[in-house]
């Protein structure tokens, strides 16, 4: 019984030391999800899987080289009717068989795409197609940034509420004591020691609220990270300085990955519209073969002329040429198709710059707006501080009544969240100014 005790023991020390606190900088939680994140996993993959394609598109242009085989067997050998004028019969007719029982062929065939416009406007696609996923690739990292920033700041909010609260638990259990001496001496009335409990019980119930809250902003991060749910994070409180933001320049809406991403599904819906007009010119392409056939009245693997059985070698060289004439309207129909997706794109073009310039904006007037309320917000927890220190030394002197204390308390709780709640609204428009500038990735150099 004692070793299980002891095992068990054991066991629960070496788990809780395995649960190691990682502290996480922003540029590490971004390091660290731009390396695990799903997403930014599968954006490689499409990049590698790309190169395939491309080396697909240009087999097209390469030679295409087959080995083939046959064996057949004729158990009845068709029967062709003659006229024996030609084998010194005339009048007569005669029925002869050709060809004999057993058949065998190998050989080499070959064929090579001399003019395909197919083909040719699949080459010119290529480059384009390569930078169209790397540019996907840039977006995806983006968006994973944006992700973790947001979410990193938000678990700072959750964490800085749960500090509030333990600080006016800890200055509330202190009235509490003083009015508890002094109900125990005749000084205090039951009833406020009474409110003041229930303001303790009160303030657990928040704090239990707030802590249930920074664990699931917490599992959030981790997720937006690809990081283990039940890894264990502390963030430093150093990350969250402000910082005022350069408002001046506009950012050049052309180099947001987004709206380089649509100018290269238009490049590559250009090319779509050419290949599916290459089906109006005509292709040419040369073709090959070398062949041995072998002919006999047994099997022909192996055999010899003594025992009826002949090999032979053939070869063939040609030039395919289709020139398409009509096609029912299919490829105009295709074609008027294809301009359709290109107007499209050219609309989504349009309205993804508004939607960035509109962005832009929204992020500066955040900014300019969370920089004011920070200041004020900031004097305004000073001066509820100043208040609380006021009121309380005034409670113990009997100057004031317990209800002025616990609104004393309550401003500065609500002013000290309404502080925290600002600095989280600045990093958010920062974020998004930062993601305005196509700069997102500065983050890492923080």
């Amino acid at each position: 019984m004692k070793n299980s005790i002891f095992i068990l023991l054991l066991t629960f020390t070496l788990g809780a030391q395995a649960q190691v606190v990682k502290t996480l900088t922003l540029k590490e939680a971004i390091s660290y999800a731009l390396e695990n994140k799903a997403d930014a996993k599968k954006a490689r993959l499409s990049v590698k899987n790309n190169e395939y394609q491309i080396q697909e598109t240009r087999s097209g242009a390469l030679p295409q080289l087959s080995a083939n085989g046959n064996l057949t067997y004729n158990p009845i050998l068709q029967t062709t009717v003659i006229d024996g004028a030609g084998f010194g019969q005339p009048g007569t007719i005669i029925q002869a068989a050709f060809g004999q029982p057993w058949i065998s062929t190998a050989g080499l065939s070959m064929t090579q795409a001399l003019f395909d416009q197919a083909v040719f406007t699949g080459l010119k696609a290529a480059k384009s197609t390569r930078e169209f996923y790397q540019i996907n690739e840039q977006l995806t990292e983006e968006q994973v940034i944006e992700r973790v920033a947001n979410n990193y700041y938000q678990v700072y909010v959750q964490r800085q509420k749960l500090t509030v609260l333990d600080s006016t638990y800890k200055n509330t259990t202190k009235v509490k004591n003083i009015i508890k001496g002094q109900f125990d001496n005749g000084l205090a009335k039951k009833i406020d020691l009474d409110r003041i409990l229930v303001k303790i019980s009160n303030i657990n119930t928040m704090r239990q609220q707030v802590i249930n809250a920074v664990q699931i902003q917490e599992n959030a991060l981790k997720f937006f990270m690809g990081m283990p749910i039940e890894t264990q994070i502390e963030i430093p409180q150093k990350a969250f300085d402000v910082s005022v933001q350069s408002l001046v320049e506009t950012p050049n809406t052309a180099n947001r990955s987004e709206y380089l991403l649509l100018k290269k599904q238009e490049e590559l819906l250009i090319f779509q519209k050419k290949s599916i007009e290459a089906s109006y010119y005509p292709t040419l392409s040369l073709t090959a073969g070398y062949n041995f056939i072998g002919q006999g009245p047994q099997f022909p693997l192996g055999g010899k002329p003594v025992d009826g059985v002949y090999w032979s070698d053939f070869s063939s060289i040609g030039l395919n040429l289709r020139v398409p004439i009509f096609t029912g309207f299919s490829t105009r129909s295709k074609v008027r198709q294809a301009d359709i997706k290109l107007q499209t794109v050219k609309v989504d073009l349009d309205d993804t710059k508004l939607s960035l310039d509109l962005a832009f904006a929204n992020a500066k007037t955040q900014i300019d707006n969370s920089l004011i309320t920070i200041q004020s917000q900031r004097e305004n927890a000073q001066l509820a501080t100043e208040v609380l220190d006021n009121t309380r030394n005034n409670y113990i002197q009997g100057l004031a009544p317990l209800t002025d204390l616990l609104d004393a308390e309550n401003s500065l709780t609500e002013a000290q969240n309404n502080y925290t709640t600002a600095i989280l609204d600045y990093k958010l428009a920062e974020i998004q100014l930062i993601k305005s500038k196509g700069e997102l990735k500065s983050l890492l150099n923080n």
